[in-house]
């Protein structure tokens, strides 16, 4: 492959656009170009990397036993409507009618569309397990598409669907689902964490994220560092590390404290810091006032809070809605005699003492307040988030708490669309049962930029070999010398022969501009034909990684590239 030929449009400025170094250096690197906001063409190195990646789930997804399959990507509107999420899916399905006036949409996911094949296919518990996949464009008309092809809204997806006669039969497959994931994740050089997570619209029970840590990520993970331990930050448990309260014993005292109404400015004004301050958090469920109590230096997290209400239909109390409820005082509610409200406490909060709280009237808090004896913790549950110095709910280890870029994500599903769709299998006893169902997901597209997220410096990409668009970059500095040109020739053949091809930067450019490209392309190893062909013999030899450089005789340069690519990251 020939620089001059191929389209390799190199960018020195950073576009305006980017606003992460993914984004920045796939654009500048003639990766690919953007078409309209979250929907890009790739170009032919772009191309190339995003098939490396392709081809690394595809080997893992067959050595899990999944089998390839095609999918509409334009879905009817009937399956989706039989699942109910037609509505459910809101503004982010993109929607269309054809000349019949019959709807129908671009896919963003394919468990209706696989669920309504499987159960036309496979009638009978002997057909079952199915696991089946494809790799495919999807669409979602995301309100805010960013950073690339981290947030599209036109991308690339690995989607797959298996299908069982028990709730077993699923865990197998899943656990081996899980593993292939991990697989895929060391075979594009990333580092994951696997974390428990919500199931949002997909639907299940169970779920698990596969998430790269990074400062760019959209959702926040909590990990340990001792054991495997990981959870969405709204899904996971914690063990306090015992920071909230004091030792004070003596009776409530009231404190003026007027306007003030946050924990910051309440503990500030006090002299005290958030760890002494009981923070409240008002919320309206079903018409009723909800009072929840957590440390002042934690948040509620709203998913767990969604578990102990039993329903996720409540939002935070509006200002309209104060009047409704003459029970709370907003920005002073607090524990002690606080009655006609429905309260829920943070299991932190019990056995506490030396506490200031809200004292249930304007411009008032209480200080030296204790639970147990000025006012109960009940009913206490875990309703807050996790904060750096908490540990671990499995071994006691320390918490960490991070962003992180979420490259898969699986799920058991149950029989939530085969109850839904009719799907149906005749069990060995002769009755007709639905099939247990899973769903795994990985971003391919997403996979690509988190790579060169995770592999980059100020020059440019830094490719991992398992998914560099190519493997070598040969600079010829002076193509119209005959020799040099010669000797590209030569070397471009034998590595063909030895099945790998390369690019060749035959352009009529300056040193320097061409040595700026080939970090910024930064593919795995560069090979500069130059001066020192003719004075010695030798071309240089230099690895993108670790930008290691070594000169080499010409005529050993194939065995030498071997060898470096095979020691390269």
């Amino acid at each position: 492959m020939r620089f001059s030929r191929v389209t390799v449009p190199t960018l020195k400025e950073k576009p305006a656009e980017a606003q992460i170094p993914s984004h920045e250096l796939l654009l500048r690197a003639g990766m690919m170009r953007a078409v309209a906001a979250g929907i890009y063409t790739m170009l032919p190195l772009g191309a190339l990397a995003l098939q490396r990646v392709e081809d690394i789930v595809r080997r893992e997804m067959n050595a899990a036993g999944a089998l390839e399959v095609v999918l509409p990507t334009l879905h009817p509107a009937d399956p989706w409507m039989k699942s109910g999420r037609w509505h459910q899916y809101g503004p982010e399905m993109m929607r269309l009618g054809d000349r019949q006036g019959r709807d129908f949409c671009l896919g963003p996911t394919a468990e209706e569309l696989i669920t309504e094949a499987v159960a036309k296919t496979a009638p009978s518990y002997r057909d079952l397990p199915v696991n089946l996949y494809q790799i495919q464009t999807k669409f979602r008309d995301e309100t805010r598409p960013r950073f690339g092809l981290i947030r599209g809204r036109e991308f690339r997806m690995k989607d797959a669907y298996s299908f069982h006669v028990d709730e077993g039969d699923l865990d197998r497959t899943y656990d081996r689902m899980r593993q292939a994931y991990s697989s895929v994740a060391r075979g594009c050089s990333l580092p994951v964490r696997v974390v428990e997570a919500v199931t949002g619209l997909i639907g299940g029970d169970v779920s698990h994220e596969f998430m790269v840590v990074s400062g760019i990520g959209e959702d926040v993970l909590v990990y340990c560092g001792d054991c495997d331990y990981g959870a969405d930050a709204e899904l996971e448990s914690h063990s306090p590390g015992g920071m909230f309260g004091g030792t004070e014993a003596a009776a409530p005292q009231e404190v003026h404290t007027p306007g003030l109404v946050s924990v910051e400015e309440v503990a500030s004004f006090l002299g005290t810091g958030p760890a002494s301050v009981t923070k409240c958090v008002l919320y309206v469920a079903g018409g009723e006032a909800v009072a929840v109590f957590v440390p002042g230096y934690r948040e509620v997290s709203e998913t767990k809070l969604a578990r102990v209400l039993g329903t996720d239909e409540f939002h935070p109390m509006r200002e309209d809605e104060r009047e409704k409820f003459p029970a709370v005082t907003a920005g002073y509610t607090g524990p002690v005699g606080l009655e006609g409200v429905r309260t829920v406490f943070d299991l932190e909060i019990a056995g506490a003492r030396g506490l200031i709280c809200g004292a249930n009237r304007p411009d008032y808090h209480l200080g030296g307040v204790e639970e147990g004896r000025d006012f109960a913790a009940e009913p206490a549950f875990d309703v807050a988030t996790a904060v750096q110095g908490d540990a671990c709910v499995r071994c006691g280890g320390e918490l960490r708490i991070a962003r992180g870029i979420e490259i898969g994500h699986i799920f058991k599903l149950g029989v939530k669309y085969s109850e839904a769709m009719g799907a149906s299998f005749t069990d060995r006893d002769g009755k007709d049962k639905p099939m247990i169902m899973g769903t795994y997901g990985i971003g391919t597209s997403r996979i690509l930029a988190t790579v060169v997220e995770q592999h980059h410096d100020d020059g440019g990409i830094k490719w991992p070999v398992s998914v560099a668009p190519l493997p070598v970059e040969v600079l010829v500095i002076s193509p119209g010398r005959r020799e040099q040109a010669e000797a590209a020739e030569r070397l471009t053949r034998a590595l063909a022969g030895r099945g790998m091809e390369i690019l060749v930067d035959d352009r009529e450019a300056s040193p320097g501009v061409k040595f700026n490209d080939a970090d910024l392309v930064g593919l795995p190893l560069q090979v500069v034909i130059g001066k020192k062909l003719d004075s010695d013999g030798t071309v240089d030899l230099k690895v993108r990684y670790t930008g290691e450089r070594r000169a080499v005789r010409v005529e050993l340069a194939v065995e030498e590239i071997e060898r470096a690519l095979e020691e390269a990251p």
